[in-house]
């Protein structure tokens, strides 16, 4: 129910925001050519040059919102200002590179690069007060009492209470949750109790209920069946949660085998265009990265080989997407044979094993940069959670049952858990949580701020030696 109401609202927000993209395109012209907020030095243009390219705005634009997730439930009114300032840019290259295929009719004319900057901040005012008014409208018919969904509550415990604790994160999608009914007497968020599970079919009439959530543990199995037999001869829409909760780490989702239904337990927003937008990301930042930093890192070679003439990189197994091995690339920072009587053991404070120019780089993190060239190869992500090596992985995934749950997207050089000081020798379980958190919300706007949070704060770090 909640998907389905999402889409319907998505639906709307895309077709106002097509719509709100034809309107800053023309209005930047007017800015630009009738009031010339900006002078007009290399000849003014008609209008006709901006009105042939509306329909490529108004198809870009919310595809653009689309891939960089602004029409995703948010609960928060600043993530999604982000996330249409990132769409927007997203936008405004991708048509900028169209722009250079297609040419005015007209010769010797070309699009104002003045013009497509004013559209791009109009664009973002127009969105942004576009879906402002759509909740405003949406909020206000709720509070009249209409397009309202009469919602039943099943039970009382932490999986109800889960239930409830959704729907009270999106009421513009306009749920009222009448009451519930449960075996017991136990209060559940202050919600008010119309009776026990034998009565839920008579109080669906007597209330008008559209929709029954039932959420009840499996230990309550035979009244649960008892239950639903009722409810399947009302008029109502029956929502079955599945008694799952101490199984899903990540976001889960119903999927389809040839007609039997089946419970995918570690879903993942990092699937499909998704993914692809991701390696893409890595792919223009890191090749970028690497054309800035060769020759700070050209300077780094020379200084290790000049300490000891022993090798400048450092290879070392990790584990990173599914599981797969890959060598991983880092300035060496160590003696040569460091963990030669040691075996795999982590790295501490005034470890001996360092080498001089190895404690200077550690510190400032410096002997990653290599990592970058793992990032082309697509071994590794900007963003993502820190690879282990093989041996650690075996340990931590006896101790913490998710752990493998890291694995569903590629490694990263810096991370959620990395920028919140959760690196090195410290505790696993808060990495692990900082980790699925980042899988469970990722978007580009979360890895933009990750890299920023990496360049302000994460590059030196107590932790790091």
């Amino acid at each position: 129910m909640i998907q389905r109401k999402q889409q319907g609202l998505n639906a709307i927000y895309f077709l106002i925001d097509a719509l709100a993209s034809i309107m800053a395109m023309l209005v930047a012209y007017y800015l630009r050519f009738a009031l010339e907020v900006i002078p007009v030095t290399k000849g003014w243009q008609g209008v006709e040059v901006y009105t042939h390219i509306l329909p490529l705005v108004a198809v870009i634009f919310p595809l653009a919102f689309l891939l960089e997730g602004v029409y995703r439930p948010r609960s928060s009114r600043s993530e999604e200002w982000v996330s249409v300032i990132i769409g927007t840019v997203l936008g405004t290259v991708v048509l900028s590179g169209m722009l250079l295929w297609i040419r005015p009719s007209s010769p010797n004319v070309y699009y104002s690069r003045a013009t497509l900057a004013m559209f791009a901040l109009a664009e973002v005012v127009f969105i942004l007060a576009s879906h402002t008014a759509v909740r405003s409208v949406v909020e206000r018919r709720h509070r009249q009492g209409k397009d309202l969904d009469r919602v039943l509550i099943a039970g009382n415990g932490e999986l109800a209470r889960a239930v409830v604790d959704r729907m009270s994160r999106h009421r513009e999608l306009g749920f009222e949750i009448v009451g519930y009914v449960a075996l017991d007497e136990m209060e559940l968020d202050g919600l008010k109790r119309l009776g026990s599970l034998e009565e839920a079919a008579g109080i669906v009439r007597r209330e008008g209920i559209d929709h029954v959530y039932v959420a009840v543990p499996q230990s309550s199995g035979s009244s649960m069946m008892i239950l639903l037999d009722s409810l399947m001869r009302e008029f109502v829409s029956i929502h079955v949660v599945p008694d799952l909760l101490q199984y899903m780490a990540l976001r889960s989702r119903v999927e389809d085998l040839d007609g039997l239904p089946t419970v995918n337990l570690s879903d993942s927003p990092l699937m499909g265009w998704s993914r692809f937008v991701k390696r893409a990301f890595d792919l223009a930042v890191s090749l970028a990265a690497l054309i800035l930093v060769w020759p700070a890192m050209a300077l780094i070679a020379l200084l290790i080989w000049m300490e000891d003439r022993g090798p400048i990189f450092y290879r070392q197994e990790r584990m990173g997407l599914d599981g797969a091995p890959f060598q991983i690339l880092k300035f060496r920072s160590m003696r040569p044979e460091a963990e030669s009587e040691t075996g795999a053991v982590w790295a501490h404070r005034d470890d001996p094993r360092r080498t001089k120019i190895g404690s200077l780089i550690r510190a400032w993190s410096l002997d990653e940069l290599p990592q970058l060239w793992n990032v082309v190869r697509g071994e590794m992500s900007l963003v993502g959670p820190r690879p282990e090596r093989p041996q650690f992985v075996e340990q931590f995934r006896s101790e913490f049952p998710h752990y493998v749950l890291r694995h569903r997207v590629r490694s990263g050089i810096t991370g959620w858990a990395q920028v919140h000081g959760w690196r090195g020798n410290t505790s696993v379980r808060m990495r692990i949580e900082h980790d699925l958190y980042y899988i469970e919300n990722w978007s580009l706007m979360l890895d933009m701020k990750i890299l920023l949070m990496t360049v302000r704060h994460g590059l030196k770090h107590e932790n790091a030696y």
